[in-house]
This record gives C-alpha cells, sequence and structure tokens, in this order.
C-alpha cells in the first residue's frame, strides 16, 4: 500500500473471507502474519455500507488503520468481490469511512473526525525521548488511532535517535498508539515518520495512513488558510528502504477537518490458506 512496485510501501493482507473465524482465530492468524495489520472481510451490518472489515495488529485488534483500509479495499476491487464503480463504504471499529477512487486510479480514505487534545506529555520529556529533537506545537490528534503529532525540521526527522526504553515508558499504548513527526522541504514536500509499540519493540511504521491524516490535521490547526495547500504530497518509509508516496487533501474552511489520505496500491500476492 502507498506504492505501486511490489516490495515498497506498507504491505497488508487481507482475508476475503472471514465469515467463521472467531476472535482467537483472527487474532492468531494476524499473529502469524506478522505484518504490521491484517484484515478480515465481513458482510456489513450498517446501512450503507458495502462491506464490514476488523483490522488486526499482531498483538491487538484497531478500530481503524489509513493503509489496510485502502489495501482492503483494492483486494476487493481487484478479486471482483466488491463492484468496481469508484466509490465505496467501509464499515469497521471507527464507524463508516468513505473510500473514492481518485483520477489517476488511487484509493484515498475519509478520516473519521478528529479529536484533539493537549500532548500526554511533558515537553521535556518529549524532547529526553527524541534525543533533543524539540517538535513544534506537539497536539494527541484521535484519527481512529491516537497519534502525538507535532512538526520538525527536516534534518531534525531524518537524524532522530529515540531511546526505545524510555519512549516505550513515556508513551505506552493508553497514552497513544505512537507518535507521528514531520517536517516540510523547500518543494514543500511533507516527510513522515511514525513511532509505535510493536508488542515491546519500538517500531518504525514503514507508511502510515492514519498518521498522515494526523499530520494534515496539525498542518489545518497551525498554519493559517494562506499558508497551508489545499493538498499536497507525502512521503514516508525512506528511513526503511520503503519510500512510500501518500497525497492528502484538506478540507477547506467551514468544512470540518476530515481530511482524505490516499495513494497508490499493488496486489502482490493471491492464494488460499489450508487449515
Amino acid at each position: 500500500m502507498f506504492t505501486a512496485r511490489a516490495g515498497f510501501g506498507n504491505p497488508v493482507a487481507v482475508v476475503l473471507d472471514a465469515e467463521g473465524l472467531d476472535d482467537a482465530e483472527m487474532a492468531r492468524f494476524a499473529n502469524w502474519t506478522n505484518l504490521s495489520e491484517t484484515t478480515f472481510v465481513l458482510p456489513a451490518t450498517e446501512a450503507g455500507a458495502d462491506y464490514r472489515v476488523r483490522i488486526f495488529t499482531p498483538t491487538e485488534e484497531l478500530p481503524m488503520a489509513g493503509h489496510p483500509t485502502l489495501g482492503t479495499c483494492r483486494a476487493l476491487v481487484d478479486l471482483g468481490v466488491i463492484e468496481d464503480r469508484g466509490h465505496w463504504v467501509q464499515e469497521c471499529g471507527a464507524g463508516l469511512i468513505e473510500i473514492r477512487r481518485s483520477e489517476d486510479g488511487a484509493l484515498r480514505f475519509r478520516a473519521p473526525e478528529p479529536v484533539v487534545s493537549a500532548a500526554p506529555i511533558e515537553l521535556d520529556a518529549l524532547r529526553r525521548v527524541l534525543g533533543g529533537a524539540v517538535p513544534a506545537d506537539p497536539m494527541l490528534i484521535e484519527v481512529g488511532p491516537r497519534w502525538l503529532t507535532g512538526r520538525l525540521d527536516l534534518d531534525d526527522l531524518d537524524d532522530l535517535r529515540i531511546d526505545p526504553v524510555d519512549f516505550l515508558r513515556t508513551l505506552p499504548p493508553k497514552l497513544a498508539v505512537g507518535i507521528t513527526l514531520y517536517a516540510v522541504d523547500d518543494e514543500q514536500t511533507v516527510h513522515v515518520r511514525s513511532f509505535f509499540d510493536g508488542g515491546g519493540v519500538l517500531t518504525e511504521d514503514p507508511v502510515c495512513g492514519s498518521g498522515n491524516a494526523a499530520v494534515g490535521v496539525h498542518r489545518l490547526r497551525t498554519s493559517g488558510p494562506a499558508d497551508r495547500p489545499a493538498a499536497y504530497s507525502a512521503r514516508q518509509g525512506r528511513h526503511r528502504g520503503r519510500d512510500g508516496r501518500i497525497q492528502v487533501t484538506l478540507p477547506g474552511d467551514g468544512d470540518g477537518e476530515r481530511v482524505w489520505v490516499g495513494g497508490p496500491a499493488v496486489t502482490v500476492i493471491t492464494g488460499t490458506v489450508e487449515g
């Protein structure tokens, strides 16, 4: 997901027919794939939804996540499970998520209405965790998952030296799923890095849809209309050799804070699982 080339972006496993699987079986299979997320497709239960999806990491279930949302829709369309009509509605733990196909063929989702609050840790503690880097305007942004989000200079973003033990002790999952930091280069491309607790291990997300949604909300909150574009391109995953490409569209004044996040996707493997 967020790439048109196999081996880049952020992969997701999609179980197309999950009827009959119980919670424990889903959790066990997601742990077995050992991908950042595995999704399980079920019949919709809410009016207006095309399908329902449950999203699991190797250790927990998530109410919503960006790249699994788009990757699941891409797989369902590619395999003819749902009609390729250019717009769909996904039902998940965070409610109904609208998905559309852009003119270039990429898929994009409309993030849930964000809930924004003050950063859950003091700035001095955050500076210590980040090895001396000081993000501007840190805030907690919930767009399904809750991300501690802030802006850095590009050099500071590239040179982050996070203490994993201190990070996991200072920002446990009960406060936030993790931290997403971003910088803007001279060409106005946004560069993003997201870090989270991957089962007791500090993990950098290759490309994160919800993290990029949080960045979009952060830009809405910290800049005026003249200082932010209606849409912009983002890159994430260079530090993990993934080089994901993301497109973010910001709402206009008076249209709330629900941002659109999208990018290319490619189906790499199809098959059946025995047992």
